[in-house]
């Protein structure tokens, strides 16, 4: 009977990881829904590089204040119901920016784009903390973290192949139907993902456990939330630069060829996601959370600074490239599991809420930071900052650690 039980609840998991993590797949996919077609649209609209770079700006705006609120909406009216919304919005979205006329219809799809990205961590951490097993938790934020990755990955490959086969318009329609078909496979298995009297899954021990929230906004007392939220905007800022401007920072430091240095970048997401994968048995393994991170940042930070000096070969910065990224996702889960611990029960929607929003912001603020940086004409600085905002993660994390196991032990 107990073999029963336990392959029943192995499925289920399963279910709740596979669901959970292809929406997060969609939701990745969609930051990235309007970056690779800017060729298009600058010709098509005229547009200067500043207009186009407001549209992604805009976009992770309404992202990360929608991020904060949706946490509320998501402990008031449940994951499951969230988590549609936020897919639904991403298809009507793309269909806004396909049949955009002028700049104004551009601003409104990525707004709407950015208020479906909102609703998708707070909904689908607190879907995998009340839905899955604690024994698994660390797999299921591992396969959460590699499909976010895996959607940056496929969209420009999806909306440049339709913008050159046919036109920037039908890549777009395409587009909007990838949230359409995710949106009926979760209404196919939406009973896999109720939360209505659900009880959190909580390791004994940890804050959450002990440490119930005693009114909506109890939580934003906890100085670990706060310290969470630093951690997100560092990591955020940290990756922004490698998002946007990598490519050519590796371009002027190294000489290398565009096509060189995208290679380069693809290495980086590539080997973020193979960290990540052997973070989640790590983070399964210990409590330490803090210290995974720790060790995952000091090499990636490490890496990024000596990849600023141009020391090494062309070759050898790709292979950097992909170590540097390799570390950062070995530390996602344990990151995610970090902040879990820190939650409050019964208000974890709340905490990645607000929590989440500081990596939509530092993505924000990155791009006129790295920017800048390339208008200076100091590429090696690309690298030397995205080092220290990965240093600076350190010590947020640390502090969340110390601080968590602090009020575990007062309680």
């Amino acid at each position: 009977m107990t073999s029963q039980v336990a392959s029943t609840e192995l499925k289920q998991d399963a279910l709740v990881i596979t669901l959970v993590g292809i929406a997060h797949g969609i939701s990745h996919f969609f930051h990235m829904i309007l970056a690779p077609l800017f060729p298009w649209l600058k010709e098509a609209f005229q547009l200067s590089y500043a207009e186009l770079g407001f549209l992604m700006s805009v976009f992770f705006i309404v992202s990360g204040i929608g991020q904060a609120l949706a946490g509320f909406v998501v402990d008031k009216f449940g994951a499951r119901a969230v988590l549609l919304f936020g897919i639904s919005c991403l298809a009507v979205a793309a269909l806004v920016l396909s049949g955009a006329q002028n700049y104004s219809m551009l601003l409104a799809g990525s707004m709407l784009a950015g208020l479906g990205n909102s609703v998708f961590h707070p909904s689908d951490f607190t879907l995998l903390n009340k839905r899955v097993s604690p024994a698994r938790l660390g797999y299921a934020f591992s396969v959460h973290g590699i499909s976010g990755n895996l959607g940056w990955a496929a969209a420009p490959v999806f909306l440049v192949t339709l913008a050159g086969l046919f036109d920037w318009r039908t890549a777009l329609l395409a587009a909007a139907g990838l949230p359409l078909m995710v949106l009926a496979l979760l209404l196919v298995y939406r009973d896999a993902l109720h939360t209505a009297d659900v009880v959190p899954t909580v390791a004994p021990g940890t804050a959450a456990a002990v440490a119930p929230a005693d009114s909506t906004f109890a939580f934003m007392r906890l100085p670990a939330v706060w310290m969470c939220f630093g951690f997100f905007f560092m990591t955020a800022m940290a990756l922004g630069g490698i998002q946007s401007f990598s490519a050519a920072g590796l371009r002027d430091l190294y000489g290398m060829s565009l096509a060189w240095a995208t290679t380069a970048y693809t290495a980086y997401m590539l080997a973020s996601a193979a960290g990540m994968l052997w973070g989640g048995f790590i983070a399964a393994k210990t409590s330490q959370h803090d210290r995974t991170i720790t060790i995952a940042f000091s090499v990636a930070g490490s890496l990024a600074l000596l990849l600023a000096t141009g020391w090494v070969s062309a070759a050898l910065a790709l292979v950097l490239m992909a170590a540097i990224g390799f570390g950062s996702g070995v530390a996602g889960p344990s990151r995610d599991l970090l902040i879990r611990a820190a939650a409050p029960k019964n208000a974890t929607g709340r905490v990645y809420g607000v929590v989440y929003s500081g990596l939509d912001i530092g993505l924000a603020f990155a791009t006129l930071l790295f920017g800048a940086v390339m208008d200076a004409h100091h590429p090696a600085w690309i690298f030397v900052c995205i080092g220290l905002f990965q240093m600076l993660a350190i010590m947020t994390a640390v502090n969340v650690g110390f601080n968590t196991r602090a009020r575990a032990l007062v309680a």
